[in-house]
């Protein structure tokens, strides 16, 4: 059995965030990721000012993540449309470019990294290798993001009598389709789902869905389905219009949207989508994961394995209000008759988006301020 003093399991954003934190303060630790190489995970994809501001913290600029930049949210449902300025500008990326800068960056900072390793289950802090090897950690930050562990899975009740599914499929970069994106985040509503679709640093469009089991069901197939809103939505449709066919439809099921953590054990830190999932429509997914790993690094380091049970409560408590309220906005924008009802609020009521988008922001935390500090 090896052992080592913090075990990251996880080398997204979460994870990488953690161990840029512990690199720095010269913690040992190891990261272990069960893949090899990069890859383009299927969530992500987007970058709030907020999320920004995160990544600076840990030495991250944004013109390390392409040129995407964007300024404005778009709404599509029925044949209305609304474009709203964000409060500050965000960014588009791909997770391949996200999670290859935050890995090289903790690389860079002297973070202890083994990649191939699969992680097959959980046993308090320590965990079965898909070779048989046991790695125990004193310290355990899990950062499995959306796939659990066994042993230390989220509860199936957190998925709901009807989960939710995520299906990606990526729109090569055309002219046509650049301009009707532009430099805005754009997000489609129809019964029993969402579409959100933005422009990456190539020039092509991450096109994200979440929807309902019961709608997929009735569709076919994720095809069928894409088919069926493209002819229902004019709009969608005119973005659906640039696949070719070809493109891989990558799908992700049983995402637990609005669980969160509320407690750990001693010496077990849960991170990201681990620590709780916020529907997609916020656009927050990744400042929640990158935030998690920054302030459970900090938090670890002020105060050691003890330190876990007091970080998740809080934690909990600095996701609740952005959770929550994403929860309220995703169940309007699944049911038409209701986004029908509250879309003209947004219109007659300015800068509703913009509290909106505000108030599903995650913030930073005290501790993050202080080492801040303390390294400058």
């Amino acid at each position: 059995m090896r052992r080592t003093a913090a075990l990251i399991v996880g080398g997204g954003p979460a994870g990488a965030s953690a161990a840029i934190v512990l690199a720095r303060a010269g913690a040992p630790h190891l990261l272990v990721e069960r893949s090899r190489e990069t890859g383009d995970a299927i969530c992500g994809g987007f970058l709030s000012w907020r999320t920004l501001e995160s990544l600076a913290r840990i030495g991250i600029a944004p013109g390390a993540l392409g040129p995407a930049r964007v300024v404005r949210n778009r709404i599509f449902l029925g044949h209305r449309r609304i474009d709203t300025p964000l409060p500050r500008p965000a960014h588009g990326v791909s997770r391949r470019l996200l999670d290859t800068v935050l890995m090289q960056q903790a690389i860079a900072m002297g973070a202890a990294v083994e990649r191939g390793v699969t992680v097959r289950s959980l046993v308090g802090s320590t965990a079965l290798i898909d070779d048989g090897a046991e790695l125990a950690g004193d310290t355990l930050f899990l950062a499995s993001g959306k796939h659990d562990v066994r042993g230390a899975a989220r509860p199936a009740e957190a998925r709901g009598e009807d989960p939710v599914l995520g299906l990606r499929v990526r729109l090569a970069a055309a002219p046509g389709l650049t301009r009707l994106i532009g430099d805005a985040i754009e997000l489609h509503l129809f019964d029993r789902g969402y579409v959100g679709i933005v422009l990456q640093e190539d020039g092509s469009a991450n096109l994200c869905m979440a929807v309902h089991r019961s709608k997929m069901l009735a569709a076919g197939s994720p095809a069928a389905l894409l088919d069926t809103l493209g002819r229902d939505h004019p709009a969608l449709g005119d973005r659906l219009a640039y696949r070719t066919g070809g493109e891989p439809i990558d799908a992700i099921a049983n995402v637990p949207y609005g669980w969160r953590a509320l407690q750990t054990t001693d010496a077990v830190f849960r991170l990201g989508d681990q620590a709780g999932v916020i529907p997609s429509l916020a656009g927050e997914g990744m400042g929640i994961a990158i935030a998690s790993g920054i302030r459970a690094g900090h938090a670890y380091i002020a105060g050691g394995a003890a330190a876990a049970p007091r970080f998740q409560r809080d934690f909990a408590a600095a996701t609740a209000r952005p959770i929550r309220l994403a929860g309220l906005v995703r169940d309007a924008a699944e049911r038409p008759w209701l986004g029908k009802a509250l879309l003209p609020l947004v219109g007659h009521v300015p800068g509703l988006i913009d509290i909106i988008a505000r108030a599903t922001r995650i913030g930073h935390s005290p501790l993050d301020h202080a080492a801040r500090q303390q390294e400058n």
